[in-house]
């Protein structure tokens, strides 16, 4: 199934060709954008976008280790290098493909966005599954890479908004703790 529903997507861009400069752009240039969006967060004065940032780069650390560790147990090459007649749009080494890196750090930083903003960044998931697809059409990833990756990275994402937030928490209760002390 994996290796058919690969096919279907890959073998669209032999049909649509006029597509193939779109899907190569957005899968290896997209994640530019997504690293100028951290760091505008990250800069912005506004209320929780410093702790969005930190909750994201948290998650997307432990996603990655995740990645490399699920790899160990599951490890296949490209596409491209393993099958015949691939639309490969992208050059790069092979090397194994599971979980996409690219999906784990989108995944992770839309879902992310999404858990702390939810008004319109539903676009950066979007964005993800639209990164993810245009992998799996440039020939250099299967779908189950994509949707491992998908899963791990907003799996993280989750558990990153879940314990920033408790340790926030703590904190906030830990400073009104001293100020009541202070005040006696």
């Amino acid at each position: 199934m994996n290796i058919e529903l690969f096919r279907i997507i890959n073998d669209a861009g032999k049909e649509f060709e006029v597509l193939n400069p779109v899907m190569v752009f957005i899968a290896n240039n997209a994640i530019y954008l997504l690293a100028a969006a951290v760091l505008v967060y990250l800069f912005s004065r506004k209320p929780g976008n410093r702790l969005m940032v930190v909750s994201g780069l948290a998650a997307l650390i432990l996603a990655e280790i995740a990645g490399k560790i699920a790899g160990m147990f599951y490890s296949n090459h490209q596409p491209f290098a393993t099958l015949a007649d691939v639309n490969q749009l992208i050059e790069m080494e092979v090397n194994n493909s599971f979980p996409s890196d690219h999906t784990i750090i989108f995944f992770t930083m839309s879902v992310t966005f999404w858990l702390y903003k939810r008004k319109h960044t539903y676009l950066w998931i979007l964005l993800a599954v639209i990164v993810g697809f245009s992998r799996i059409w440039a020939g250099v990833h299967y779908p189950a890479d994509i949707a491992v990756g998908a899963m791990l990275g907003s799996a993280f994402a989750y558990l990153g908004y879940v314990l920033i937030a408790k340790v926030k928490y703590v904190n906030k209760n830990n400073l009104a703790g001293k100020e009541n002390v202070k005040n006696l």
